[in-house]
């Protein structure tokens, strides 16, 4: 039986299948999945990310997301103002994807990502039932899908060249961009094996 260190052995976050580190190349000798070696950073870089996320996230609600121009009237919309507009024109299943796309992922990752640093610094006893690894690996596979409000407008925008009508976006479209490209550093740079106890 071949010996090998701990320190050699990196967990994949797929099927939880444990491969001997190879370096910058590793894929999971059971899923085939790539595995990223973390480096080791402070929880510091980590927040001051989702900070910066948090705080982007807020114009990103206040400010209208879509501008129209149509027959000489102006109309602004926000995030959840759309949401409604699209409830009430009966466009249920857009409506539930702007939802949860906009409003829903990004708040539950942000919360998820502020319980993981919490718990690196201040473990609870109910703490260790916790899959963490999932929890972390889960906020960096729907982190992409939160950007599905920007593309609409971009899309709207690209699609709509009318002469009567206008669809420009508006300010909370950058914010909101910025929060989501703020939180996926917050995720990144979160070191995974502070939570390797907790698996």
């Amino acid at each position: 039986m071949i010996e090998i260190d701990e320190d050699k052995l990196i967990r994949c976050p797929v099927c939880d299948a444990v491969n001997i580190d190879k370096g910058k190349k590793n894929s999971c000798r059971r899923c085939g999945s790539a595995i990223y070696h973390h480096r080791s950073f402070s929880t510091e870089k980590s927040w001051a990310y989702l900070i910066t996320a948090i705080i982007a996230y807020i114009p990103a609600n206040l400010y209208p997301m879509l501008v129209t121009s149509a027959f000489g009237t102006r109309d602004e919309s926000t995030i959840l103002g759309g949401v409604i507009l699209l409830w009430e024109i009966e466009s249920y299943p857009v409506a539930v994807i702007i939802f949860f796309a906009s409003i829903v992922i990004p708040v539950l990752k942000f919360l998820i990502l502020i319980y993981l640093l919490i718990s690196v610094k201040y473990p609870l006893g109910k703490d260790k039932k916790v899959n963490k690894h999932k929890l972390y690996y889960m906020t960096e596979v729907i982190g992409p899908w939160s950007m599905i409000d920007v593309f609409v407008v971009a899309i709207l925008a690209a699609l709509i060249h009318l002469s009567s009508v206008e669809i420009l976006a508006g300010t909370a479209a950058t914010a909101f961009a910025i929060s989501v490209f703020f939180t996926l550093l917050a995720a990144h740079a979160f070191d995974e094996t502070l939570i390797k106890d907790n698996r």
